[in-house]
């Protein structure tokens, strides 16, 4: 297929309902499959009740960012990254781009690494997805899709619609089963937590980044605003995808801890859900599990793939990317992006082969890298609340009226929610702690080198005097971060 300029064709159009299955599509993926026993690892029942109502709060807040983003700020396409942009500077917005666009490639990494773990006990030889033979197939895996994607969004698109559909009826299953086979003893002895869990605040820290992970996806309808038929499509499809994932994951989460002692949840194998069905009905559990992950797994994949080359491909066309990544076929595939998604997760794989635990490791990295973009759109969301945001009616794009789609000071709930989702996400940086901030500024700094090129293709100052304090800030939280790694204070 012919590469063509982006800005001589129209973009393909989605509608509401596919719009959503992007969103429902892109959170359920690996993260579900792996919560009984990740949640079992930290924390038990009152814990992971808390964990999940600061999690549902903080998120249908971030939610509701982008939701009111999209109808204040309709002039900025792929969410995330163009937040960032417009509300502190070119700088701060590519660091956005990249580190959303890392952690999907990161997280598709995470993908693989179950799918391998969930054959492997059929299987030995690909152990727990981290053996050369796992990832050797990983890798044609990964490439193999690349193939399938480039045959045009649409068709991606509407084959994401039906994997959805296809994805959430065993979790369901799931679900219902463990209900009616709950057992009240068990589910009261797994209610204050094992021994091993400390604390209820260390417990509730310590679930903080698993559901950062398995929420990852809110803002795909926001992602993909460009393709979107109506406008205010983008913030319904956030809203009720959002909805529909927090009552699944919330729930499968729960039931589980009334079905085996948490200490034995803890030792599962990934995936953990089959195990726990395992348990409370017998091996047939396990297949049905295993089956509906790979399904699942591979739709999130192709979902998050999407994604990522889109926030490249939209940096590129705003000139904060080289403009090679701007190229795209008459299907409307940003194939140099795709290229070097595929390329990135393929680097990640084999990293995460001399990782310790690849699977977590993966998770918990991916989560760390979004942070900071989620961060950036929350503090965006004050600044159009407080009628600092810029924006369409100030001569971006004229004829939206102020307030309700303008950027005139928004309400007071408005602020609310903005307050608050910065809230929430300032703590998870905080959740995550030092190890994982510092080898997200390890992939950060070397980054530059592609704004570095964007600026040069302009002919334009690379760095403005803030500029290079953020430059400066980055390559020394890397250097410190490498010196960590060498030093043994922190590991992968």
């Amino acid at each position: 297929m012919a590469q063509t300029s982006a800005e001589t064709r129209p973009a393909v159009k989605l509608a509401f309902w596919t719009l959503t299955s992007m969103v429902v599509g892109s959170m359920v993926g690996a993260g579900v499959f792996s919560l009984p026993r990740r949640f079992a690892q930290e924390t038990g029942v009152a814990g992971a009740l808390i964990s999940w109502a600061i999690a549902g709060t903080g998120m249908l807040m971030l939610a509701f960012v982008f939701q009111r983003l999209a109808m204040r700020r309709p002039d900025l396409d792929a969410g995330v990254y163009a937040y960032a942009k417009a509300g502190f500077g070119e700088y701060p917005g590519f660091f956005s781009a990249f580190g959303y666009w890392a952690s999907a490639c990161v997280g598709n990494v995470t993908y693989w690494v179950l799918i391998m773990s969930t054959l492997g006990a059929v299987l030995p030889a690909l152990g727990d997805g981290d053996t050369v033979l796992a990832l050797t197939l990983s890798s044609v895996g990964l490439w193999a899709f690349f193939l399938l994607i480039k045959r045009g969004v649409k068709e991606a698109a509407a084959i994401n619609r039906i994997v959805t559909v296809a994805k959430v009826i065993p979790i369901l299953v799931f679900v219902l089963l463990l209900l009616f086979l709950f057992d009240p003893q068990v589910f009261a002895g797994n209610f204050a937590g094992a021994d091993y869990a400390g604390s209820l605040f260390s417990q509730v820290r310590g679930t903080m980044l698993v559901t950062v992970f398995v929420f990852l996806g809110v803002e795909g309808a926001s992602v993909y605003s460009r393709h979107a038929k109506r406008r205010e499509h983008v913030g319904r499809a956030t809203i009720t995808g959002f909805l529909a994932v927090f009552a699944i994951f919330a729930s499968v989460t729960i039931v589980s801890y009334g079905v085996m002692p948490m200490e034995e949840i803890a030792e599962l194998r990934q995936p953990s859900m089959a195990g726990v069905l395992e348990e409370a009905v017998g091996t047939w559990g396990k297949v049905f599990v295993s089956v509906g992950l790979i399904v699942s797994v591979l739709g999130a994949y192709l979902a998050w793939t999407l994604m990522a080359a889109e926030v490249l491909f939209v940096a590129a066309k705003d000139k904060d990317m080289p403009r090679f990544l701007s190229r795209s076929t008459d299907a409307d595939v940003p194939v140099p992006a795709l290229v070097m998604t595929t390329a990135l997760s393929q680097i990640v794989l084999v990293v995460t082969y001399f990782s310790e635990d690849a699977f977590n490791f993966a998770l918990d990295l991916t989560s760390s890298l979004t942070l900071i973009p989620f961060l950036l759109a929350a503090l965006f969301a004050v600044k159009v609340a407080a009628g600092r945001g810029g924006g369409i009616d100030s001569g971006i794009d004229a004829g939206a009226g102020r307030g309700a789609s303008g950027t005139g000071r928004g309400t007071g709930g408005e602020m609310a929610i903005a307050l608050l989702a910065t809230f929430y996400t300032a703590f998870l940086l905080f959740a995550a702690g030092l190890r994982f901030v510092l080898i997200s500024f390890i992939i950060y700094a070397p980054a530059t080198i592609l704004f570095v090129m964007a600026r040069r293709e302009q002919g334009r100052r690379l760095f403005s005097p803030g500029e290079a304090v953020l430059l400066a800030v980055s390559i020394a939280g890397a250097v410190l971060g490498v010196v960590a790694l060498a030093a043994g204070w922190i590991s992968i």
